[in-house]
């Protein structure tokens, strides 16, 4: 994502799950064009949209089950699909953070789900920001995961079905059957603040050795199906949160075998998952070989390479990738690094007014897919990505307060760059073993490379905005 999330003072860890501030949520910014329950509207066609309740949540809420079967056709009309990671995040003030024993925090988690809290304090989570954000730019979602058939699951579905998602159930009635209610309940992130502005992070997966949903033990038919429909599935580091490593590399060889891109951001948990079980490090590493592109930021490149410098550290992870073809480095408030096997595409980060940098770096994640299905120019797509990402931090939270397009377009014609000239002349003017750099700007030069192209940022612009032509934006994009 271009820009860091503020450091937090809980000793408590950052789940990396959506957190809203101390701010009143804005229910213009929902979605950036008038959309039905009923109706998606998409460059001026209105298409209906499908049913996505059933009688139980545990059925596959698609339309037309008849023609959801596995099928010997290779046609993929879904673009992204999100493994995993589906969750509710819960904002409450509190008087004080929880305990750090895990003991006195369980039992603080305990009495504080006693009760479900007036909906204004929920918001959908975790690979919803990914989902929310592709289904803004006009691209068709899965979310693949589990929910539970609770209010809080129900609460999820409503919101996919809102941006146009549709939902595919990992579990069938079986599976739930055989296990507790409490396992089978749609995951919780409990968002804590204190008067003091500080926060801390709990859910059930924190009090547990084994993954929220380790009763999975292989993929239905609906989500190989789901997979192989899509040009891009998307995992996170946080799916090992629910997922077992058997189950989610499953989900790795069913892509591989459908030619489904496979996109990855290790985040956070990468460090740990490096380290943890043999079962976690198998699956982790083969994620990091198998995935077409890896998203991370400098600090996650640098710790699994041990290289400082993002472009080298980029370029190992090349090496050593079976099918990688990009490597993208967030490297915060300075922007991004897009690191392919033959060129090297930088982009400063936009200007923004800050407010809330959580789901940033999941908005990020949606324009690097559409530009990589569309085959646009890699800077055009650290561009878009970065744009996006700002417009998400100037919201306030995650979920449905990830970026509109009538955000992300303004920031485009802006075209305020924040470029630190001294960081970028540094890191280009070494020894990068590139055919080509090319570095987004306003005409200034940086560095004396010969293979250092500049790229006009509003060349770049030019290109980008014709695309998103809705009906209500289209005036104003083109203006």
């Amino acid at each position: 994502m271009p820009l860091h999330p503020p450091a937090l003072k809980s000793s408590i860890p950052n789940h990396g799950l959506s957190l809203i501030l101390t701010c009143r949520r804005n229910p213009s910014l929902i979605f950036p064009f008038t959309r039905p329950h009923s109706v998606f509207a998409r460059n001026g066609v209105k298409i209906p949209l499908l049913k996505l309740f059933s009688a139980s949540i545990a059925a596959v809420p698609y339309a037309a089950e008849n023609n959801w079967k596995l099928r010997s056709s290779g046609i993929k009309d879904n673009d992204v699909a999100t493994l995993g990671n589906l969750c509710v995040d819960i904002v409450l003030n509190v008087p004080q953070l929880p305990p750090p024993s895990a003991e006195e925090r369980k039992a603080f988690m305990k009495q504080i789900s006693a009760s479900p809290p007036d909906k204004k304090y929920w918001e959908a989570g975790g690979n919803c920001n990914v989902a929310i954000a592709a289904s803004r730019l006009g691209l068709d979602c899965f979310a693949i995961g589990h929910l539970g058939n609770e209010v809080y699951g129900k609460f999820l579905l409503g919101v996919l079905n809102d941006e146009g998602i549709r939902m595919v159930q990992m579990s069938d009635n079986a599976d739930a059957a055989n296990n507790s209610i409490a396992s089978n309940e749609t995951l919780l992130c409990w968002v804590l603040v204190d008067p003091l502005q500080r926060h801390g992070f709990c859910s059930r997966a924190d009090f547990s050795k084994e993954p929220a949903f380790h009763w999975m033990k292989q993929l239905s038919t609906e989500v190989k199906v789901a997979i192989k429909k899509s040009k891009v599935l998307f995992c996170n580091g946080y799916g090992f949160d629910d997922l077992s490593p058997e189950l989610l590399l499953s989900a790795v060889e069913c892509a591989v075998e459908a030619g489904t891109a496979v996109f990855f951001d290790p985040g956070p948990r990468g460090r740990s998952l490096s380290t943890g079980t043999p079962e976690e490090q198998r699956a982790f590493y083969h994620f990091l070989r198998m995935s077409d592109v890896l998203l991370l930021t400098s600090d996650e490149a640098e710790s699994l390479t041990g290289i400082g410098n993002p472009i080298l550290a980029g370029q190992e992870l090349l090496k050593r990738g079976i099918r990688t073809k990009w490597v993208i480095v967030k490297i915060g408030p300075r922007g991004s690094i897009l690191i392919s096997k033959s060129s090297i595409a930088c982009a400063p980060a936009f200007k923004a007014n800050v407010i809330d940098t959580v789901g940033c770096g999941d908005s990020f994640v949606a324009p690097i897919a559409y530009g990589f299905m569309n085959k646009m120019p890699l800077v055009n797509t650290l561009a878009i990505a970065n744009a996006v990402g700002a417009a998400t931090a100037m919201g306030c939270g995650a979920g449905r307060n990830v970026a509109t397009l009538d955000k992300v377009t303004d920031i485009m014609r802006s075209s305020n760059l924040n470029v630190d000239n001294e960081f970028w002349t540094d890191l280009l003017e070494k020894n990068v073993d590139a055919h080509e750099i090319e570095f987004l700007s306003n005409d200034v030069v940086i560095g004396k490379r010969n293979q250092l192209k500049h790229v006009s940022f509003n060349k770049v612009a030019s290109d980008l905005l014709p695309r998103f032509k809705f009906p209500q934006l289209e005036e104003k994009v083109l203006s």
